[in-house]
């Protein structure tokens, strides 16, 4: 797969992944932006919290053309295969390429959302006869979405149209995305020292994870409510001192992997044995023949264990916390509605903490989640913080971006382009309650298995985005002049 369009988006793409821009880490990479996209004649705003606005005047006789803003976010994932030595916080991603795809070399990729930066940032250095245009870089969308919530709006109402540049597949053209609200627990452990026994670290491995909105409908296992189940199965053979308990990447990925260290004097043949029923038990409830495993092997003894009563309430919170569906869409056959995920929990000194994420196309489901959360906390005795609510983005009925884009997509392509809302979170939701007359839709590449170091992009979908893309602010500059 080789096109001028292709090779020229994927060298804007290469600039972005020589640069470490972790979720809530993106200065550096902010700091690029502006350098680069001043020296190529834009005038560019670094607001606050590092977000990147960049305007491109109207080629001549364009002037009266409405503006149209093409979005994205500067921030990725970070996740590595186990045992790939990677710092998200200091380490390029290695690019690998065949025929079919881009990949990383034992990571994620980054193209969420970094190839939609890269083909806004072509388009703009490229683009002949259109209208006004703005390219706005958001910070973190990924954890919170911060950059679009601080967005000043001012860069949001003098515009007529915007293009979200953050979808999964080039075919399809969303309208419509869920909200969801970040949900943080947190508990000072109580710390005694430890009876005799062995120490063991316990690991759940090789779960196929993935991104907790797009994925979340396939049933797929969560590590660290696997582990969880199995070391209350481990204590019905004999007392369990635990340590510590880590494990996922972030609470918008289906966590792939956990990891705990105990202290028991259960005999190892009879944990081992509890593991493996344990493993059989996981495949069986998510028919994976040859997905999802335990570890055991024996470490030092540490000179503290959590009470057992600390113990008890954090694998009760791990286990009573919903994760994964909890309603499909009435008026959406095979959509989810509302879910949540159990993303991360980690260990620091004698504090642990538990990030969950809910999502729903309703408002008012993010708040029954948050109610509940806070009877979840209760009950075990956790600390709470509920995040800033993101708003879901309802779909425009009368949307003229939309249908241009499907009109154009299907003289292109020869095929008609689907329509329709997602599961996902998009920052579009927080863009329209700053502009509610703002026509917005979300189109992007095709990426794979994204959130994971399976991440790949399909090179065959670069061009044919790129192409509509253009050809969508070339009309609506033509028709509006």
């Amino acid at each position: 797969m080789n096109s001028e369009i292709l090779e020229n988006v994927l060298k804007e793409f290469e600039k972005l992944a020589a640069i470490p821009r972790k979720s809530g880490h993106e200065k550096a990479v902010s700091d690029f932006l502006k350098g680069y996209l001043e020296e190529l004649g834009f005038q560019t705003v670094q607001d606050e919290v590092f977000n990147i606005i960049a305007d491109k005047p109207a080629s001549a006789g364009f002037e009266k053309a409405p503006l149209v803003i093409l979005q994205g976010h500067m921030d990725m994932v970070c996740v590595a295969e186990e045992g790939y030595d990677y710092d998200p916080l200091r380490d390029p991603i290695k690019l690998r390429r065949t025929e079919e795809y881009l990949e990383a070399e034992g990571t994620s990729l980054g193209s969420d959302d970094g190839i939609g930066v890269a083909e806004a940032i072509y388009i703009l250095k490229t683009m002949e006869n259109h209208g006004p245009l703005r390219l706005i870089v958001t910070v973190d969308e990924e954890q919170g979405m911060k950059g679009a919530i601080h967005l000043d709006r001012r860069y949001l109402e003098d515009a007529a149209f915007l293009i979200n540049c953050d979808s999964e597949n080039y075919d399809e053209l969303t309208v419509g995305s869920a909200g969801s609200v970040n949900l943080d627990f947190s508990r000072k452990m109580k710390c005694v020292p430890p009876h005799a026994g062995h120490a063991w670290i316990v690991g759940a491995k090789g779960l196929k994870g993935g991104h907790s909105g797009e994925r979340i409908g396939d049933g797929r296992g969560n590590a660290l409510r696997t582990l969880a189940a199995a070391i209350r199965a481990i204590q019905k053979k004999g007392e369990v001192e635990l340590v510590s308990f880590d494990g996922g990447k972030a609470r918008n990925a289906i966590p792939s992997d956990a990891r705990a260290v105990f202290v028991s004097d259960i005999p190892k043949a009879e944990i081992q044995a509890v593991l493996a029923e344990q493993e059989q038990r996981f495949r069986q409830m998510y028919g994976a023949a040859d997905e999802g495993r335990f570890l055991l092997e024996e470490t030092g003894l540490p000179e503290e264990v959590f009470v057992p009563e600390d113990t008890l309430a954090l694998l009760r919170l791990i286990q009573i916390i919903h994760s994964g569906v909890y309603a499909m869409s009435q008026a959406v056959p095979g959509l989810v509605e509302t879910s949540a995920n159990l993303g991360v929990i980690g260990t620091e000194g004698n504090r642990v903490f538990v990030q969950c994420m809910p999502r729903s196309a309703s408002d008012q489901k993010i708040d029954e989640f948050c109610r509940t959360a806070e009877d979840w906390a209760a009950l075990t005795g956790f600390d709470l913080q509920i995040g800033t609510k993101s708003p879901g983005w309802k779909e425009n009925k009368n949307s003229r971006m939309a249908r241009l884009m499907e009109e154009i997509f299907q003289e292109q392509n020869g095929k008609p382009m689907k329509v329709g809302t997602i599961h996902a979170g998009l920052e579009c939701g927080w863009h329209f309650c700053k502009n509610p007359s703002l026509d917005i839709v979300s189109i992007g590449v095709t990426t794979q298995e994204i959130h994971s170091p399976r991440e790949r992009l399909v090179l065959s979908t670069v061009e044919p985005q790129v192409r509509l893309i253009c050809e969508a602010l070339r009309r609506i500059a033509k028709y509006d002049k």
